[in-house]
């Protein structure tokens, strides 16, 4: 059985899947909602008034990120028991086809995003320092450490396990293809991180960033026939964002060792478009030959079927 069929192990009535969307996906749609509202009415969304009034409120940024990642922590406890409880099925199901979680995939995606990462980023840092300022203070980033390495994987584990997970499982049972998943989730994916301060300050270009990421997540996920490389590189990628560089702008607002103190409109569209449609390919790249990846088109274009009675695996 393929990812996508592993939904076929559970009960998937379509008012289940509804309340679990629903309640999974509710406080970023209500997010999301309110941040057009703001926009239509011409009101003036001032996010870094309101990140500086929070911080004079209580001057911490470790504690303001911990307040922000709290609650993907909880949803994706909800998000387990009800796919165990109400669906009845497993959360390896969710997870991955094989017979067990590949950790080794984990890390070897985790491990490619933070190399090319790291050198890009010194890269031009040694390029071109004049915007970019050290301000590594070791309490204050020892404490981040902690809150990332704690949060940031319950944080992207609700996301990988919600879009490129139970999202895409579902979809691709009710439509029978798996190309609908695919973009749906991605564009899903994107429209979700909308109401990011970096929308606001840099404009809807950044859209192309969003939903080109869950594009690449979601190939991941069909091509591999599991979660594993999507968690590992989704992880790495946060983690430096949150560890190696932040600005007055961005939706982290974190002790990271670097800031970066440029214009938020100074960045040109190469910057933003070019890890889309140059990186991203790469990364593809090295991960198809790592794994061998074969039959593209059906992986990701492909009918899905109910499996036979006897291809059902028992479940624990």
């Amino acid at each position: 059985m393929n990812f996508i069929q592993q939904v076929y192990k559970g009960d998937n009535k379509v008012w289940m899947f509804l309340l679990t969307a629903f309640l999974i996906s509710g406080i970023f749609i209500a997010n999301l909602i309110y941040f057009v509202y703001l926009l239509y009415t011409g009101e003036n969304i001032d996010f870094i008034g309101l990140q500086n009034s929070l911080m004079e409120l209580i001057p911490s940024k470790n504690f303001w990120l911990a307040v922000n990642l709290l609650p993907f922590a909880f949803l994706l406890g909800l998000l387990f028991l009800l796919v165990k409880h109400l669906h009845q099925r497993s959360i390896l199901s969710l997870s991955t086809s094989r017979a067990r979680m590949d950790w080794g995939r984990v890390a070897f995606s985790f491990s490619v995003i933070c190399i090319f990462t790291l050198v890009t980023f010194a890269i031009g840092y040694a390029a071109d320092s004049s915007n970019i300022v050290v301000q590594f203070n070791p309490i204050n980033f020892i404490i981040l450490f902690v809150i990332s390495i704690l949060l940031f994987p319950l944080q992207i584990g609700l996301e990988e396990y919600f879009f490129r997970g139970y999202l895409m499982q579902h979809i691709g049972a009710f439509s029978k293809n798996r190309w609908m998943p695919l973009i749906i989730t991605s564009i899903l994916f994107g429209v979700l991180h909308g109401a990011n301060p970096e929308v606001t300050e840099m404009g809807l270009i950044v859209m192309i960033f969003y939903i080109g990421t869950g594009l690449l997540l979601g190939i991941m996920t069909l091509m591999d026939e599991g979660l594993e490389l999507a968690l590992g590189f989704h992880l790495g990628n946060n983690l430096l964002a949150a560890l190696l560089i932040t600005s007055d702008w961005s939706a982290l607002q974190t002790d990271a060792i670097f800031r970066y103190t440029g214009e938020e409109t100074s960045g040109s569209i190469a910057e933003i478009v070019l890890p889309v449609f140059v990186v991203y390919p790469i990364i593809l790249l090295i991960l198809s030959k790592k794994y061998k990846w074969k039959n593209w088109k059906e992986k990701l274009t492909g009918t899905v079927v109910e499996p036979l009675e006897d291809d059902y695996k028992i479940l624990e």
